[in-house]
């Protein structure tokens, strides 16, 4: 019984590539492909770029988001400790607490480098 519940698993892990390059090369097989110059041409906003089209952003932007990406993330741990809150042992309770204080930390240090600056 067990190795059916592998065999299972060996199959899905030979099959599971399969859809995602299906998907990648059956528009590429059956696409219309009639380039132009028109259609090589940059886009972005709905108007025509004058000048060089390289823009370099400041590290802070990207940092900024960075931090956002990380506690975004976490709140999705979080959530499910929060609906099962009431049903939780004391040490589940705990360890969360924890985890928090420990977010919470990394939001003073983010704020003490500056890096919420918004300038």
């Amino acid at each position: 019984m067990v190795e059916q519940q592998w065999l299972y698993i060996g199959v899905f892990l030979i099959i599971a590539p399969v859809f995602p390059m299906l998907a990648l090369l059956v528009p590429r097989l059956i696409a219309p492909k009639k380039p132009n110059a028109i259609k090589l041409q940059t886009y972005e906003c709905g108007m025509e770029t004058v000048g060089d089209s390289w823009v370099q952003f400041k590290v802070q932007y990207y940092i900024y988001g960075l931090v956002f990406l990380v506690f975004d993330v976490e709140i999705v741990f979080l959530y499910p400790w929060a609906v099962a809150l009431n049903i939780l042992p004391l040490f589940a309770v705990v360890e969360g607490i924890i985890f928090i204080m420990i977010l919470v930390g990394g939001l003073f240090y983010a704020w003490r480098k500056g890096v919420l600056e918004w300038y």
